[in-house]
């Protein structure tokens, strides 16, 4: 069991920043990860809905018999969480959680921002967890799906998202925060331009990157941490270019070759809904 993959989703390329830390902290560790391009972006979708794209992709991973499952996706985790811990018997892990837990941790005043897709921001989970872990925080929450767009597009390096980026951010300075949560793994990506439009007051939390974190104690305290030095090679899925979607994770993940397969938005359609305790820590 111990041998086996962690795997690991998103709705795009966004999710290759958790890989990437997944990389350093559990380097024994075999990784699947599924970006559903073809069907980004998930914020602006219904939650009924994406929590059905993820249950499709949660199938998909079990059939690479994994033994723990990570929604390295803001918008996914506020939707279809839940849903997953009572289905499945893997443990299954968020990025909400963890990245509220820290920014509550580090934060000065209790003034902390959230930036996220529109679905995740609607969805108040983020306020939610923070409210729960300080009662007495402030909270603001701006969406800025253009942040996504403009990474799924490989321009995160472009002058002109640097200046998107400045000018959304613009909003912090009449709502003032001390913390400041990038609540989609597709912003850290644009990690620079991020902290140069919030200045160095402002502490940035990578969810995805604490996330990490948790999936590691999690494995430990389950005894399912891989302690032998052999893993496979990262296996990468996508549901849109594999070459759109190699270049990207090449550049962010610093790796030459990258094992990718394309799989079509119709194989993943015949896993439908998960049922109850689908999966098992059976090998």
């Amino acid at each position: 069991m111990t041998s086996q993959p962690i795997g690991f989703l998103d709705s795009g390329v966004g999710g290759l920043t958790v890989i990437k830390e997944a990389l350093k902290q559990l380097p024994n560790e075999s990784i699947v990860f599924l970006g559903d391009q073809a069907r980004l972006p998930y914020g602006p979708r219904p939650t009924e809905e994406v929590a059905h794209f993820v249950q499709q992709i949660a199938g998909f991973l079990l059939d690479q018999h994994i033994k723990a499952l990570v929604l390295a996706c803001n918008t996914a985790t506020a939707a279809a969480l839940p849903i997953l811990q009572a289905k499945l018997s893997i443990p299954v892990v968020g990025v909400i959680d963890s990245g509220s837990q820290t920014a509550v941790k580090v934060s000065t005043g209790q003034h902390i921002g959230v930036i996220a897709t529109e679905g995740t921001i609607k969805s108040h989970a983020y306020q939610s967890a923070i409210s729960h872990l300080a009662p007495n925080a402030s909270i603001e929450g701006l969406a800025c799906p253009d942040f996504v767009t403009a990474v799924e597009a490989d321009k995160y390096h472009d002058p002109q998202t640097n200046q998107l980026v400045a000018d959304q951010l613009q909003y912090f300075k009449a709502h003032p925060v001390d913390t400041l949560i990038l609540g989609c793994t597709h912003f850290p990506l644009l990690i620079d331009s991020i902290r140069s439009a919030m200045g160095a007051d402002v502490t940035l939390v990578d969810s995805g990157m604490e996330t990490v974190g948790v999936v590691k104690q999690l494995l430990a305290d389950e005894g399912l941490l891989n302690t032998s030095s052999q893993s496979e090679r990262p296996k990468f899925y996508t549901t849109g270019d594999v070459n759109s979607f190699s270049a990207i994770a090449k550049d962010w993940l610093q790796l030459s070759e990258l094992n990718v397969s394309h799989v079509p938005v119709e194989q993943l359609e015949e896993y439908g809904d998960l049922k109850l305790k689908e999966s098992s820590h059976e090998a």
